[in-house]
């Protein structure tokens, strides 16, 4: 997410890296503001930013160390303005939450993500399409809740808004709900009309949380229509959408500090699982390239169950590792979000990120031919992978359309994984990994 504004502190760190003097300090602030404004920061942020830097370095002295020290805390500064973090629950269910965003933000794309979100931490969640003014809108909402088997109420025949909020609300409570997320109208600009419509739901829910989604690929205009909302609405939180798509992403430096509300979570990509918390101090982590494994953990934990990884780690340890257990991975991987993403989140791989194109493993090439294969594979084959013998893998290349080279260097990648999955599953081999991942990256140079 952070590729342009990483690259650019490490290059105005560069600047200081060897030398200790005012004119090194100068020339890595000059860096610092050109990139930051070139990012679409806010100049008033980049001013206060740039100026906070150069006065505390200076009184701890020149240096890279310092210069790194003060630029990591007047970014937190920036990005933590108080208030919420992540998802907060009511203290009596259900946790009524509005959305609200102008049309074509992804509003109604991030309620499912973020109700898809919530249902991964095992909670009950209903969505209520009160967007009743874009055509089409309920529909896309049951086609998105149907592919991710959310929970959806709507009513065709009701053309008011607050009535359909009510009935969902009621159908929350008598449901035992944990959470209802209530996506609402947007317009392509801000008026009162849309504005009356959102005071009556809200007056009519009272909802715990009033959220705006920011499209921002709008850039400062994102940071200008939440400004209004908030005016109006008085926001909760600011959820930013397609910011995969951002190659600047300088509107997730100041649009807390500029509007005063917190922003809680940021969209990466296309799909529902594409969705993360943002927590300020992490986001400074990968700000400063060094990774996010707090959020690579917690991603893994809500998908990988307890008991299956335990009974896993034993075939591990056995050498039993099959082509059914590589299958269960990969569905539980698609779960993470996109590879890129993870990839961005693992100290010192946050170049690598930059530099692959996004793997889908659904729909990828290679792995629709992993299924295929797999699926030509008789039940006992798929238990005991030593079986397959020259003739076995002829019948299962010509099973998947395939050549036999292809299964032949599926079988032996299968191999080296299932050989190294073995060796990683010791507590000798847990420390190897622990020890091999500590190295990959610490940052920026030293």
């Amino acid at each position: 997410m952070f590729d342009t504004l990483t690259d650019s502190f490490k290059t105005a760190i560069n600047k200081i890296r060897f030398a200790d003097d005012d004119k090194a300090l100068k020339k890595a602030l000059d860096n610092l503001k050109k990139s930051l404004l070139k990012a679409d920061v806010h100049h008033k942020v980049v001013r206060e930013l740039v100026k906070n830097v150069e006065l505390e370095t200076k009184r701890a002295g020149i240096g890279k160390d310092n210069f790194l020290k003060s630029l990591r805390k007047n970014l937190l500064e920036i990005l933590d303005v108080g208030g919420k973090q992540g998802f907060v629950f009511a203290s009596k269910p259900p946790t009524v939450v509005l959305m609200t965003g102008l049309q074509g933000s992804g509003k109604t794309t991030t309620t499912v993500k973020l109700a898809y979100y919530l249902k991964l931490r095992k909670k009950k969640v209903l969505i209520a399409a009160c967007d009743l003014q874009r055509l089409a809108a309920v529909e896309q909402l049951k086609q998105l809740c149907e592919q991710n088997e959310l929970d959806l109420y709507y009513d065709e025949d009701e053309k008011d808004p607050v009535k359909v909020a009510k009935n969902a609300l009621k159908k929350a409570k008598d449901g035992l709900y944990d959470v209802l997320l209530v996506d609402t109208a947007g317009r392509l600009a801000i008026d009162d009309e849309l504005m009356d419509e959102l005071h009556s739901i809200k007056k009519a829910l009272n909802p715990d949380e009033v959220f705006y989604v920011a499209d921002s690929m709008s850039g400062q205009d994102a940071v200008r229509s939440a400004s209004s909302f908030n005016e109006k609405l008085e926001l909760s939180g600011v959820i930013l959408s397609k910011y995969d798509g951002d190659s600047k992403g300088g509107v997730a430096l100041g649009i807390a500090k500029q509007t005063g509300v917190p922003l809680r979570f940021v969209g990466t990509g296309e799909k529902a699982p594409d969705f993360e918390l943002f927590a300020p101090d992490r986001i400074v982590n990968r700000l400063m390239g060094e990774g996010d494994l707090m959020t690579l953990a917690e991603k893994t934990s809500t998908i990988i169950d307890e008991k299956q990884a335990k009974k896993l780690t034993r075939k591990m340890k056995k050498g039993e590792f099959n082509f059914n257990d590589f299958l269960e991975q990969m569905e539980s991987m698609k779960k993470l979000g996109s590879m890129k993403s993870i990839i961005g989140m693992i100290p010192g791989m946050s170049s690598m990120a930059s530099q692959i194109k996004d793997m889908d493993l659904e729909n990828s090439a290679e792995m629709k031919a992993i299924k295929a294969m797999i699926s030509s594979m008789t039940k006992k084959e798929r238990e005991q992978p030593s079986l397959l013998n020259n003739s076995r893998k002829r019948r299962i290349a010509q099973g998947a359309g395939l050549s036999q080279m292809q299964v032949n260097r599926f079988i032996k990648q299968f191999q080296q994984a299932a050989k190294m999955a073995k060796k990683f599953s010791g507590k000798k081999g847990m420390q190897d990994l622990q020890n091999l991942m500590a190295n990959q990256g610490r940052g920026f140079p030293r």
